[in-house]
């Protein structure tokens, strides 16, 4: 018998109260025992070490936002190590990289990424080491007034550090030089797109950006030696009679490059895309309902033979079965109560 444990970043406006972790049974492919895991205001995003040791989540406490660092047991609890928080809205987006030296936040709100060291020994958060800020606006008024830092991650064998601003319509790389963010390249993206996440082809030589605001995906080309991109492909994750406010959210890749997956917030559905890992261009494959209100992420279980999703409005996680081969989800079960869910992630296997 097979279980994997997760974890959810929730909104804390209604009825959460934090980070939830829940379990995967794949003999009976099924989500269970989603309980309370960690008490903190506002963990939309959550990341995991590599090694399942240490989780950094987003959060925010009075008038004041920043990173979290937790250290996860051998049971799947949760024991805060400490906080960095500064003055201002919290980030919404939060990633560490594979040898636990750096995280990195996005901050919406602030329009920022910014860098903090790690303590080996502990996992514990040091101070701020450099804060990124971006200037600019774009066409949409009334969401593009300036800039909207969305993602902030690392790129393949995190070899430089990448961010997206929703705000500006960029894509920006850098590297890093004692902990601080250095820009070395910057792509504008169509006007009025939106970028909001970017996920890596296995190969490193592809990206894939979903765009918020004009729901695509923008496949790009990556030079992993100057830490450029360019772009390949604009690509519709939305039926093209469909009229109703939609807007992109998360997006990611099977581990063997084959398929790109791409949620849609408002048509209430992921879309599947295949790769060709010649070109690095997409063709459709179809689209699935979540079978709940605004999933705003989901994410692959370690075997990769299931995705779960979370429809943040609907509060419900639901799981479906993916065929490794077609790329395509089979619904296994809906309604899994989850307060306000956001961000899903599972231990690495």
């Amino acid at each position: 018998m097979t279980k994997f444990t997760g974890y959810i970043g929730t909104y804390t406006k209604k009825s959460s109260k934090g980070i939830y972790s829940f379990v995967l049974d794949t003999d009976a492919k099924k989500i269970t025992d989603v309980s309370l895991a960690a008490e903190i205001e506002n963990p939309t995003y959550l990341t995991i070490t590599n090694d399942n040791q240490h989780l950094f989540a987003v959060g925010k406490e009075g008038s004041t936002g920043g990173v979290s660092a937790y250290s996860i047991s051998a049971d799947g609890s949760l024991f805060l190590i400490n906080r960095e928080y500064s003055e201002g809205a919290s980030p919404c987006h939060v990633s560490v990289d594979a040898d636990k030296t750096i995280v990195l936040s996005a901050n919406y709100h602030k329009g920022t990424a910014e860098s903090y060291s790690l303590n080996t020994a502990d996992g514990s958060l040091n101070r701020v080491a450099s804060i990124i800020e971006h200037t600019g606006t774009g066409p949409n008024t009334a969401r593009q007034e300036k800039p909207h830092m969305h993602f902030a991650g690392f790129t393949p064998n995190d070899q430089y550090a990448v961010s997206v601003d929703l705000g500006t319509d960029r894509v920006d790389t850098y590297k890093l030089v004692d902990n601080k963010l250095e820009e070395v390249s910057s792509l504008s993206v169509k006007p009025g797109s939106g970028p909001r996440h970017i996920a890596f082809h296995p190969n490193g030589k592809f990206a894939y950006v979903m765009t918020e605001l004009s729901n695509e995906v923008i496949a790009l080309s990556f030079n992993s030696e100057t830490g450029a991109f360019e772009e390949l492909q604009y690509i519709s994750t939305l039926p093209i009679d469909f009229t109703e406010n939609s807007q992109g959210s998360a997006i990611h890749l099977s581990s063997d490059g084959n398929f790109v997956y791409a949620g849609n917030r408002g048509h209430n559905s992921i879309s599947i895309f295949q790769v060709n890992s010649e070109t690095g261009q997409l063709t459709f494959i179809e689209r699935t309902s979540t079978e709940g209100n605004w999933p705003r992420d989901f994410v692959l279980d370690p075997t990769e033979q299931f995705l779960l999703a979370s429809n943040e409005q609907s509060d419900t996680l639901t799981l479906f079965e993916r065929d490794s081969v077609t790329g395509k989800l089979t619904l296994l079960q809906s309604e899994i109560e989850a307060p306000e869910p956001v961000c899903v992630k599972f231990l690495n296997n």
